[in-house]
Order: C-alpha cells, then structure tokens, then sequence
C-alpha cells in the first residue's frame, strides 16, 4: 500500500514539474460560490484525482503507409481546491512526439453567490431577459436574481461592459474593431395564478471617444440602442391559454450625429437620422378540450431587427404554427402533429421570396408491457420566388405580370420502429427489434422535377438480442439493408451482424467477440465488400487498475483493387486514482 502511495505521489511530482516547464494560451474558468459554509466546512483543502495510461497498437496489413507498432503514455491531475477551483494539468509521450499543458490563471473569471432567493452574478457572465432585448450576451459587470418563493414579484438586473474597445490593427487583415460598450438593463415579472405580466429593457451606448482612430472607412461607427419587451399571460379559462409578447428596439447607427426631437416621451430614446426602429410580435393560444390539445402561434419580426443585446438574430418572417396532440385507448397511443408556415421578405423589396411548409406527425403505441411501435412522419416544402432586377428597371406598368423563376425543395421522411421483449422466468431475456426509415428529397424548377435531383434513401434494419440472466451471457444477431436511389444510381448495401459478450470473475473480466459482414452493389453491379471480426477481454483488478486487449481483423474485397486485410491489435492499461 506504501509502494502505491509512494508511486502515485511520484507521478504527481513529475508531472507537475514536467508541466511547468512550457506555456500555453489562457482559458477560461467558472468559479462558483454557492454554499460556502458547506464548502469552507470540509476536512479537505484540497482534492486530487487524476489517472495514468498507457497504450500500445501492433498492426500488420496493406496499408503500408500505416506505422507497425505505436505507442502513447499518458497522464492527467485535477487539483480542486474546496470543489469550487479546478487546476488541471496533463501530459503524453509517444513515438511520435509528446506534449503537456496545465493551467495558468484565467481571462473570464465568473462568481454567482446565492442565498435563498438571491443569486448574484459577478465578472464575465451572460444573462437573457427576452429574445427582443438581452438574448444571451455576454458582459463583464454584475447581474442580479430576485426569485422569492412566495411572492408575486420576480427581478432581474444588470450593468456591465458589453463589449470592449478593440482598436484597428494594419497588420491583422479582418480582425475585429470595436467602441467600447456599455449597458444596462432589468425584467420585471409579476405573476399570480390566473395571468402574467412582464417586462424587459436594455439600454446600451457605445463610447465615441473610446477609440483613437475612427474607423469610419470600416463603416463602424459609434451606436446606441434601446430595447423594451412586454408579455402578458392570461389564464382566461382553466384549459385556454393566452400569451402575447410585443419587442421595440430602437437603433441609432451613429450616436455623433445631431439628435431630433422625440414625441414618445421617453427619456432614455434619443433619435437622430441614423436611427431605425424595429418591432417583433409573437402570440399564441393553448385550449384544452378533455383529452385534446389545440394550439395556434404566430410570431412576426421586422427586417432587420436587431439589438444590442445578442449576437444574432433571425429577422424579417412571418410565421403560423399549429398542434395538436390527444391520447387514445386509455392512453395506451399517443398521437401529436405540428403543422408551420412562414415566409420571409415582409416589406416586398427583396427580388426573392421564400415559403416554407413544415408538417411533423408521431403515433406512439404501447399496447402492453411487452410491445411498443412508433411511426413518425415530416415534411419541409420550401418554395421560392425569384424576380429578376430588370423586371424592375424595364417595367412600364407597375401593375403588369413579370416572368418569373419558381424553385421549391421538397423533402419529406417516414420511420417506423417496433419492438418486443420478453422475459422467461428471470432466466432468459428477448428483445426483438425492427425499424424502416425512408427519406425522398427533389428540387422543382417551374413546377418539374430538375433532371438528377431526386433521391430515395430507405433501410431496414433488424436486431434480436437474448440474454442468459444467471451467466451473463449475451447473444445478439441483426442484419441491415439500405437502397438509395439518386442521379440514376441505383446503390444497394446489406450485411448480418453477430455477437457474443460474458462476464467472469464475479464481473471482474468482460470477453467479448463480433462479426459483420456487408456487400454493396451499383445498378446491379458488385462494387466490393468487407468482412470484420473483433474480439476484445477488459479486466478490471484492484479496484483502480484497468487492463484490456482488443484484437481486430478485416478484409477488404473490391474489384478494381487487389483483396486488402488488416490485423491490428491493442494492448490498454490504465490506472485511476
């Protein structure tokens, strides 16, 4: 036990001096101090776990650009100081070459204190008030939770840097350039059981003298943004639902410019001509009759719309959606449907428009404890519009038919699955398994089919496994099929599969054997095939000690190339502690 000790607290010596010896880029860490009394009550300052491996692969074969023997020694450390600090270090040797890294002192450094219904977030952080406001960016500065259990009334602010000032740099051809930014926000939620009203703000500024050359030629210039966000919730029966959020943002592109007189009465919007403003609208109805669930959504955002608050935003789209779900036969299936449409180039100025179609339906059937099938089926349409610019420049009546280009994208799925298993006294264990996928997708050109862009995907696949409970035995058998069907192709792959795994030493060693075989076909034609045996035994001793060997064989027949067959075989150790 001594001689254990002795070599672990050397490995840990070595690797810690091996790791000091170079540098590596600084990386982020999250360090939380939740509980500190619990935490700082421990026995144990510091925790140390880590592991050792070493591993070596013999191969012999055709592949002759392939090394006959490598190998890899490798070894990792955690140091956690209280659980709440994590200092990794790590190393690997081989044949080829070695490397090591540990860790230096991190860039973004985070804190979220919390007692009861207050959590604090301090230095690098993110939060979300809504997807028209704060969607996520990150900010250096403090964040603040007010959640109490039982009041009506939740909080959230924040302050923070949201992006610092990058200055332009000649020699780094498309690096980034930034103002210095700054914001702030707050989401007010009050809800009680029949309804729900929140809402959100975000105010952010760039600083215009934060840098020293303005990079005006990059068309980046100093910018200000407004964004409020309200929702409301009504709980107008016990089974309708009704909720509705209404985003505004308000966008000046360059805050240097002189500013003009505002009717809207609010103290934190400043206008000047570079400024826009954009609106998103997102509703939606939940009804409940008995058993059905009926919904109804719509959501419309501006062109454009953006924000301040989030790296990226999916705007100008218009969309309807649809569901439906309800439980049949004492709940014993279960069927659910989505059906969406939207379409994009709201204000009509775009020289295309595009249309997308969604439909999802599930059937899930569970007639006994033994049975279950599921049978589920999608379909996207998306259909295209395209003028040309000249219809524009060439019209003499606005209100005349122009030619136009229509492209649609079809493509829809199906897959079935069924399965059965079955126990016969605790002794054996069956379980039989069938699945049928099947995918077709097609691209349209004024309403024909273009010549090569449909294709048909199915595959069949089949499993039965058997289980000898008392030995721990296992059998397994399937077999699978696919045919795809594209570009006047016609391509077929089939193939079984067999296995056999056991575990002896009371659980202590795992053996285990397999086999597959597949063959593949073009138009009729034979185009190769490949055999595949494996065989691997993992034993596991003295509790942090892990050995395994795995051997592996395959065989390669292809016409236009000679038979090819590789054998490689692995020798693993490992130790945990």
């Amino acid at each position: 036990m001594d001689k254990v000790r002795g070599l672990k607290q050397l490995f840990i010596y070595c690797l810690f001096g091996v790791s000091m010896s170079s540098t590596l880029p600084v990386c982020a860490q999250q360090v939380r101090l939740d509980n500190l009394k619990e935490q700082f009550s421990k026995k144990n300052l510091f925790r140390i776990n880590g592991g050792l491996a070493a591993n070596g692969v013999f191969y012999t074969g055709d592949n002759s650009s392939r090394q006959p023997f490598m190998w890899v020694i490798s070894g990792n450390v955690n140091i956690s100081i209280y659980d709440q600090v994590n200092l990794p270090f790590s190393c690997n040797f081989n044949n080829l070459g070695n490397g090591y890294n540990y860790p230096t002192l991190p860039n973004r450094l985070s804190i979220h204190p919390s007692y009861k219904w207050v959590t604090a977030h301090i230095g690098d952080v993110s939060m979300s008030f809504s997807p028209y406001t704060l969607s996520g960016h990150q900010f250096t500065g403090a964040g603040l939770e007010l959640k109490p259990e039982n009041f009506p009334l939740k909080a959230q602010f924040m302050f923070g840097r949201l992006l610092k000032k990058t200055e332009y740099d000649s020699l780094n051809f498309g690096g980034i350039v930034a103002y210095k930014r700054m914001g702030y926000g707050v989401k007010l939620n009050y809800e009680k059981e029949k309804y729900l009203l929140g809402i959100s703000m975000l105010h952010a500024h760039d600083d215009p003298e934060s840098l020293k050359w303005k990079p005006d030629s990059l068309q980046i210039y100093p910018q200000s943004n407004l964004a409020l966000s309200g929702e409301v919730t009504l709980k107008l029966l016990d089974n309708l639902t009704v909720n509705v959020e209404y985003g505004f943002s308000s966008l000046t592109r360059d805050m240097r410019l002189p500013s003009v007189k505002t009717d809207l009465g609010i103290w934190l919007l400043t206008r000047n001509t570079s400024t826009v403003q954009y609106h998103a609208l997102k509703a939606g109805v939940n009804y409940l009759l008995k058993k059905n669930s009926i919904g109804l959504g719509y959501e419309r955002i501006d062109p454009d719309y953006r924000t301040l608050g989030g790296y990226y935003f999916t705007n100008d789209f218009e969309n309807f959606t649809f569901n439906y779900a309800r439980p049949f036969w004492k709940d014993k299936i279960n069927f659910s449907m989505n059906v969406g449409m939207q379409h994009d180039n709201l204000n009509r100025n775009k020289t295309e428009q595009t249309n997308r179609w969604v439909i999802a339906a599930n059937l899930n059937i569970v007639p006994t404890d033994k049975l279950n099938c599921s049978v589920s089926y999608s379909s996207f349409q998306s259909y295209t519009n395209i003028r040309s610019q000249f219809d524009y420049i060439n019209a003499t009546n606005k209100y005349e038919n122009q030619d136009t280009l229509d492209f649609t994208q079809l493509s829809q799925n199906v897959n079935i699955n069924i399965g059965y298993n079955w126990a016969v006294e605790e002794v054996r264990s069956h379980n039989l398994n069938f699945n049928l996928s099947f995918q077709e997708a097609a691209d349209k050109r004024g309403g024909i089919i273009a010549p090569g862009s449909a294709s048909r995907f199915y595959n069949l696949a089949a499993s039965y496994a058997l289980l000898f409970v008392p030995s721990a035995i296992q059998l397994t058998a399937s077999g699978n099929l696919t045919y795809n069907k594209m570009a006047g192709m016609e391509m077929i792959t089939w193939g079984p599969n067999l296995g056999a795994s056991s575990k002896f030493l009371k659980n202590k060693m795992t053996v285990g054997v397999s086999s597959s075989y597949n063959v593949s076909s073009n138009s009729g034609i034979r185009t190769g095939s490949v055999f595949n045996a494996r065989g691997n035994v993992v034993m596991r001793f003295f509790k942090h000690h892990t050995a395994n060997i795995s051997v592996v064989y395959q065989n390669r027949d292809v016409p236009v190339k000679p038979v090819a067959s590789d054998f490689t075989t692995t020798l693993n150790y490992a130790y945990s502690f």
